[in-house]
């Protein structure tokens, strides 16, 4: 029998082969050199401290997404180069307190903070060559005075009073950043005088540390960051925080939720996303002791009790800190809000150790209690719907107080939950 003829196969089969070896080499090239490139433009420097502030990540919450049936997504501020959202404020804020000469190159930025703004100026500060000067009440978590006093900020610790008496913590910073500018001008005028250098006059040398005890004297004047009142404030949202959400969501969100202290965040962000669509539902998310919820409810700040804006008593009673207010701020009146939501003491601590337990998210009071939030929302809309809210800070500001387990028994929140039960949600 003669032999079977197979060259002709064999040749075709192996040109087969040959090409579809070059094609999927070529294409596993062209992959591999874009993933090249596209990790090199990522991996490209960022221009200082100030350059790494915003662009934070956007992740889903796993746990409560699946427990809800709602895809619940946070943003990730606490990734920001001081550690939280404020940093966006701070940048803002100083940059446009020097573009408008209010604040001068070497001049010191005054603050009342209970420590997230005030460690966010502290950081942002020194990238201007200026310094910080923070006003805090005594009761915020003390590991804040001291990421502060690290920062190099120097730090005026006082008793937490009403907004209405002088020596509220934000009002001392005001005065402060007068001093300052008080304390410039004479040391200017002075030097001026004859036109002789002030080191020359009289053949003496003027000690600063006499005349002017104190920070006050060693800096080029002051300016208050006014963080409550600046819209700058409402402005780093507006304009950096919501566009964000958007573009990172494709603009696929149904309602946004966070909690308020000066305002600007829950401002800004709503403001964007309903302009950019009036469908986005928006909420405030309330702890105890604020007023705000009423407000956004009931269009008055208080119970029905209390004359509004009459109370001149320290009103909060929550452990959670930088969120709740009892008075409109100008940031806040420009929230574009649908509704508000109350959450407890108790079930922003719950969510934070459920949380840590499920995600490995290592959250701050006000992020939980703004995870609590959203899951109120996720209730109210029912499954199906996407919600964003803020992860503001980490727990490492709030060792002291929310995390520390004595300090919780004492006011009877221990956690104790194995679930989301504390939300109703088996």
């Amino acid at each position: 029998m003669a032999p079977v003829r197979t060259t002709g196969a064999i040749v075709a089969s192996t040109a087969a082969i040959s090409i579809s070896m070059a094609i999927f080499s070529y294409f596993l090239f062209f992959k591999k050199t874009n993933s090249t490139l596209h990790c090199n433009k990522k991996k490209k420097p960022r221009n200082g401290v100030v350059d790494a502030i915003g662009n934070t990540p956007l992740i889903r919450i796993n746990s409560l997404s699946e427990a809800t049936g709602c895809e619940i997504l946070g943003k990730c501020e606490f990734l920001n180069p001081g550690g939280s959202v404020k940093d966006r404020v701070a940048l803002k804020v100083i940059q446009e307190a020097l573009e408008s000469g209010e604040l001068s190159p070497g001049g010191v930025v005054t603050e009342g903070s209970a420590g997230s703004t005030a460690i966010s100026l502290a950081t942002v500060a020194p990238a201007f060559g200026c310094k910080c000067h923070v006003v805090i009440p005594d009761d915020a978590a003390i590991e804040k005075s001291q990421i502060l006093e690290a920062l190099g900020a120097t730090v005026e610790r006082v008793r937490p009073v009403s907004i209405t008496h002088r020596d509220h913590y934000v009002n001392i910073a005001k005065r402060r950043a007068l001093e300052a500018n008080e304390l410039a001008a004479k040391d200017k005028k002075v030097s001026q005088v004859d036109g002789k250098d002030r080191d020359q006059m009289d053949g003496c040398v003027p000690d600063p540390e006499k005349e002017n005890p104190g920070f006050l004297s060693h800096y080029n004047g002051g300016f208050f960051a006014d963080q409550f009142e600046n819209l700058a404030n409402f402005r780093a949202h507006y304009e950096g925080t919501g566009p964000e959400i958007w573009e990172q969501t494709d603009g696929n969100v149904d309602a946004f939720v966070a909690a308020a202290g000066t305002g600007g965040t829950v401002a800004g962000v709503s403001t964007f996303l309903q302009e950019k669509s009036p469908k986005i539902k928006c909420f405030l998310i309330d702890p105890p002791g604020s007023g705000l919820f009423n407000k956004v409810t009931r269009g008055v700040m208080y119970t029905k009790e209390e004359a509004e804006g009459r109370r001149l008593k320290n009103p909060f009673d929550t452990i959670t800190e930088g969120i709740g207010i009892n008075r409109l701020t100008k940031n806040f009146m420009m929230a574009k809000l649908d509704g508000a939501f109350q959450g407890t003491d108790k079930e922003a601590v719950e969510m934070s150790r459920f949380l840590l337990k499920n995600d490995g998210l290592f959250l701050g009071s006000s992020s939980a209690m703004n995870c609590v939030g959203a899951v109120q929302v996720a209730k109210a809309l029912g499954p199906g719907h996407t919600i964003v809210t803020i992860l503001c800070d980490n727990g490492m500001r709030h060792l002291s107080k929310f995390y520390d387990p004595k300090y919780l028994a004492q006011y009877g929140l221990t956690p104790t939950a194995t679930g989301l039960e504390f939300m109703s949600i088996k």
